[in-house]
């Protein structure tokens, strides 16, 4: 029963944002906030290199540091409360991954693109 009310409460907020459409829109938005940090950033990249096929709601990161650094940064991120599990999965190469659903703000995202480029500078 919970499982139910849990599906019926999920869609209720997703017609509360404008349906699929918006949920649609929102995820394109937050894809836009990655893909503007990437572009910004020489040492930052999508795993995916090409457009076609990238993930618009779970994003791959390669991060130009080793892979002892790059720990280093997703432990500054976690301390500071910022980010958990945002590491590549195990038997991906290394990197970060971040979710940029429609159940994810903007505003969220562009803050913890300004948190890890503060990370990286602590770390490179």
């Amino acid at each position: 029963m919970l499982a139910n009310e849990d599906w019926l409460a999920t869609l209720k907020w997703a017609e509360s944002v404008g349906g699929l459409k918006q949920l649609i829109q929102r995820t394109n938005e937050n894809l836009e906030v990655l893909e503007a940090f990437v572009a910004k950033n020489d040492w930052i990249h999508f795993l995916a290199e090409t457009k076609e096929i990238r993930s618009s709601t779970s994003v791959c990161f390669k991060v130009d540091l080793s892979d002892e650094k790059l720990k280093e940064l997703i432990k500054m991120l976690e301390k500071e409360k910022v980010a958990y599990d945002i590491g590549s999965y195990r038997d991906a190469p290394s990197g970060l991954r971040i979710w940029c659903g429609a159940t994810v703000e903007k505003e969220d995202l562009q803050c913890l693109c300004e948190w890890i480029e503060w990370a990286y500078n602590l770390v490179k």
